[in-house]
């Protein structure tokens, strides 16, 4: 038994596969994304909301008012407690 050649049968199939692979490749150069009018709005509704959960929610200028006006003999008087017991009152259904 004798050998004559190493290879394919068929001498056109080399070329048709090259084509093939190179429509391939052709195909894949081009990638996209797309986000829905809803999706947009979620992820701005979700960076606003971690924005404002890593906010403190102490305000020093209205302590420092506060602390201010205590410390002031002239703020508190009758009228400022009277006030302020109706509103505890109040608060509480008294």
């Amino acid at each position: 038994m004798t050998v004559d050649r190493i290879g394919s049968i068929d001498p056109i199939q080399n070329s048709k596969k090259t084509g093939r692979s190179e429509a391939l490749h052709k195909k894949t150069d081009i990638d996209s994304v797309s986000l829905s009018h809803e999706a947009v709005e979620k992820g701005d509704l979700y960076q606003a909301i971690e924005l404002v959960s890593s906010a403190s929610d102490v305000r020093t200028d209205k302590i420092a008012e506060l602390k201010r006006k205590i410390n002031d003999p002239a703020y508190i008087n009758d009228t400022v407690i009277n006030k302020t017991a109706e509103k505890i009152m109040d608060l509480f259904g008294l």
